[in-house]
């Protein structure tokens, strides 16, 4: 399923990508929802530094391009978790590579490769 938000906009697939990615904590923000779902709270929590102004407007963005899901628990008070939709697990696993980059090449961690 497309995002159809800015059709006609890309020069190339990257761009298309990277345009989704825009935004300094989206990444940082997709890292821990690969692993479970998270309420806000939780989620500021676990990517630090983020203020709840830009959590909120990164969220929404995300959620517009059909990456993030927002869930609305019909309780009092209200509970409301973030998880990844399957194209934003998609788009995750798209970046394990590039995590494993930074991971070797810039924090000197070992990598294991499998397959190679």
């Amino acid at each position: 399923m497309p995002i159809t938000r800015r059709p006609g906009a890309y020069r190339c697939g990257l761009d298309a990508t990277m345009s989704v990615l825009n935004g300094k904590w989206k990444m940082m923000i997709l890292w821990p929802l690969s692993e479970r779902p998270y309420r806000f709270g939780e989620l500021r929590r676990e990517v630090n530094g983020v203020t709840e102004k830009v959590l909120t407007t990164q969220l929404r963005e995300l959620e517009a391009d059909g990456i993030v899901q927002r869930t609305v628990y019909n309780e009092v008070p209200p509970r409301v978790e973030y998880s990844l939709t399957p194209l934003g697990e998609l788009l995750n696993n798209a970046l394990l590579p590039l995590e494993a980059w930074g991971r070797e090449h810039l924090m000197g961690e070992q990598v294991v490769r499998s397959g190679s």
